[in-house]
């Protein structure tokens, strides 16, 4: 049974289930999706990284959480929290928001209410200063999000991707951050 993370109008933020690996394979594992952050991952690649995501909720209390259309139990994508595991990098351990939605649903703010739905939940439940997010600089739908979440442009913490060559399209990462929220007493 999922665990709900968060809900907004018209999504529910919830923990994945076995069934959606194949709505995910099918839906968001394709090219499209995929060009801005290495294309399209093999079957052991996608049952790697879905372990992750279980091991991130089970170790931390949360993940990037699979995104479902409340009207019609779609799975769209996934939009959540995990600490930035990118070693040698100045975001490593920090919390870190990301996104990745099918193709047919980019578009209709799903995306942007998802993440409100996440940093809302960050600022409730997690003892973190900021929240960064980061991706290259050809992406511009996500660093766009990202402007839209009130993110700031943070060069400071730009790094170059070591899972790629320095020359490789995909090396170099540009960051951004939002600082909790003061509370006025």
């Amino acid at each position: 049974m999922a665990e709900v993370a968060a809900e907004t109008e018209r999504l529910i933020l919830r923990t994945w289930e076995l069934a959606d690996r194949s709505e995910y394979a099918r839906h968001v594992n394709t090219p499209e999706v995929g060009r801005h952050v290495g294309g399209v991952q093999s079957e052991e690649e996608l049952s790697a990284a879905f372990e992750r995501l279980e091991g991130y909720h089970r170790d931390t209390g949360h993940t990037f959480w699979a995104v479902e259309r409340k009207g019609d139990g779609v799975l769209l994508g996934f939009c959540g929290l995990k600490l930035a595991n990118v070693p040698g990098t100045p975001v490593h351990g920090e919390v870190e928001i990301g996104w990745r939605l099918r193709a047919d649903a980019w578009g209709q703010g799903y995306a942007k209410e998802a993440a409100q739905a996440s940093l809302d939940w960050a600022w409730a439940n997690l003892d973190c200063d900021r929240v960064v997010s980061f991706t290259i600089p050809a992406n511009e739908a996500s660093w766009g999000l990202m402007e839209r979440l009130g993110m700031t442009r943070r060069p400071d913490l730009d790094f170059a991707h070591p899972h790629f060559a320095p020359d490789h399209p995909l090396s170099q990462h540009i960051t951004y951050a939002i600082e909790r929220p003061r509370v006025n007493p």
